[in-house]
């Protein structure tokens, strides 16, 4: 950018930033997009894990408030507490782009029936 004043030429200089700054005209990109991903990925598949889990556990802990009579609905309500974990598990497994109910992944479906199973046996006691 050039401006004549009084005859001469003056050559405006790019203002300085101190090197903490943001510079708006020369954004700068992650250095590693794929690592940055993978961190998102599996933050976001913990948290939607323990999320599901909290609801599963309160699903289950619920059941145990239910009327002394009512055996069925006690049983009723920690079969949904199993299928909430048993869900739980399989989002934070698709979120990897994994399928989720593939025999390799059993064991880990298995441990969303855990909520189920303590409420069940907290239940029939």
């Amino acid at each position: 950018m050039t401006s004549k004043s009084a005859g001469k030429s003056v050559e405006a200089r790019p203002v300085k930033r101190p090197r903490h700054l943001m510079d708006p005209n020369n954004l700068q990109r992650p250095v590693n997009d794929r690592s940055l991903t993978n961190v998102q990925r599996w933050v976001f598949s913990v948290l939607v894990v323990f999320t599901i889990a909290h609801l599963a556990v309160g699903v289950a802990i619920a059941a145990q408030f239910v009327n002394d009579d009512a055996t069925a609905a006690r049983i009723g309500l920690n079969i949904i507490a199993m299928v909430f974990g048993i869900l739980g598990v399989a989002a934070g497994i698709a979120i990897h782009r994994k399928p989720p109910f593939d025999r390799r992944h059993a064991p880990w479906l298995l441990l969303g029936t855990i909520p189920g199973i303590v409420g069940l046996v907290l239940a029939l006691s």
